[in-house]
């Protein structure tokens, strides 16, 4: 009983850093452009032609 006193404070700091990180993450703007990168890996560049 004394090991769940001790991981269940773990566990919920932890989700509470992953919701944290979340949140970071879409104040910054991670998440504003989500087809960007997929359709830029499908762009040939002009300049790498030799």
């Amino acid at each position: 009983m004394s090991g769940l006193a001790f991981l269940i404070p773990i566990a919920l700091g932890m989700g509470l850093v992953g919701l944290g990180a979340f949140f970071w993450a879409m104040r910054k703007g991670q998440f504003d452009d989500l087809d960007g990168a997929a359709h830029r890996i499908l762009i040939e560049d002009e300049d790498d032609q030799a």
